[in-house]
């Protein structure tokens, strides 16, 4: 190979991208001990951009399009080179491929538990997870604040600093929310886009654009849904305690017999009847309560006399009233008939007593 041959070789004169994989945010064109040649072509495709740096100053950024890199398209570069009469010798430059398209379906999710306030449970530990989507909107301010020299720059060594934003910006979020753990479900996408829209500042500053921010789910901890799955079980019964305990029984048959714990599941049954035995006691109880008058009504009822004439309380031995010395113990004046001392007409004939 000539001295020719050999200059030629070390100059470039075509950079473009191939994209292979679907998580590569920033490529480094491989450029080691090579020259890029005035005049070649660049070729950036649709989601793409390049930018040039040179002695780690960020120079020109394209956008999609094919050029022929001279100094005329290349305003940044030609100032920092000083090449104000076009010299067209080749030159030396780190060159970086920024993908621009939409990277979605990345995940994040609540490490620790977010405390908030309940109206129904009061304080309760909430977790929560789903997806978001990003996208480059500025290569230079990306290149600055998050690449910096590296070749190869992926979605997964972003995400851990991203999910980090977006995880305490949503807890404070959901905190300032007041809605109640059982109504979050049908707030989801309202409360997504809410999110994504107060994140987005933050994003910017980034060179970063957040496009989507998905919430999958919102769940309190295991001893609360426990609670709501009673809660829904006696709902189905009427809150009738026996048929509640009938279900739980008839709930209870199938997984003793997998188990094999007759023994146990027997012994259960006797304490459920037990608890059937008294629960009944209890409202047979009640009910005769309802039903009987008081007892301190009952035996002033019995034991007192009432005159018919000045309705007085007299006690029961009494043979006349304590008050106008009427006869308490009576007969119908007209036919003789035993009548009550507080009836005011003859059972039998209908005379008026009073």
């Amino acid at each position: 190979m000539g001295i020719l041959d050999f200059v030629k070789a070390e100059l470039i004169d075509v950079i473009e991208w191939l994209e292979d994989s679907g998580d590569v945010l920033v490529w480094r064109f491989p450029d080691k001990d090579h020259q890029i040649k005035m005049g070649a072509k660049l070729t950036v495709r649709e989601g793409q951009a390049a930018v040039f740096v040179n002695e780690g100053q960020i120079a020109d950024v394209f956008k999609p399009g094919l050029y022929s890199l001279t100094t005329q398209n290349m305003p940044v570069m030609t100032t920092l080179r000083s090449w104000k009469y076009g010299f067209e010798s080749p030159f030396k430059a780190e060159v970086y491929f920024v993908s621009t398209r939409n990277f979605l379906d990345l995940k994040w999710g609540t490490q620790n538990p977010v405390m908030m306030r309940d109206p129904d449970f009061g304080v309760v530990r909430l977790r929560a997870f789903g997806t978001y989507g990003i996208k480059v909107n500025d290569p230079g301010v990306f290149m600055k604040q998050i690449v910096g020299t590296e070749g190869t720059y992926t979605t997964d060594e972003i995400e851990g600093q991203l999910r980090s934003m977006l995880v305490s910006s949503f807890a404070a979020m959901l905190g300032n929310s007041h809605t109640a753990a059982l109504d979050l479900a049908a707030n989801y996408q309202t409360m997504g886009e809410k999110a994504r829209t107060d994140m987005e500042t933050d994003f910017q500053g980034y060179g970063l654009s957040l496009t989507r921010f998905v919430i999958e789910n919102i769940s309190v901890p295991p001893e609360v849904e426990k609670m709501l799955d009673t809660r829904s079980q006696m709902g189905i019964v009427g809150g009738d305690m026996a048929r509640f305990t009938q279900f739980q029984t008839a709930q209870a048959i199938p997984e003793a017999a997998k188990s094999g714990g007759a023994g146990d599941f027997m012994g259960m049954g006797a304490g459920i009847a037990m608890g059937q035995q008294m629960a009944g006691a209890m409202a047979s109880s009640f009910s005769q309560q309802q039903q009987q008058p008081p007892p301190q009504q009952t035996a002033q009822s019995a034991q007192s006399k009432f005159c018919v004439q000045c309705g007085k309380a007299a006690p029961p031995e009494a043979k006349f009233c304590p008050e106008c010395g009427k006869p308490l113990d009576q007969k119908c004046p007209e036919c003789g008939t035993p009548v009550e001392p507080a009836a005011k007409f003859c059972k039998e004939c209908g005379h008026k007593l009073s």
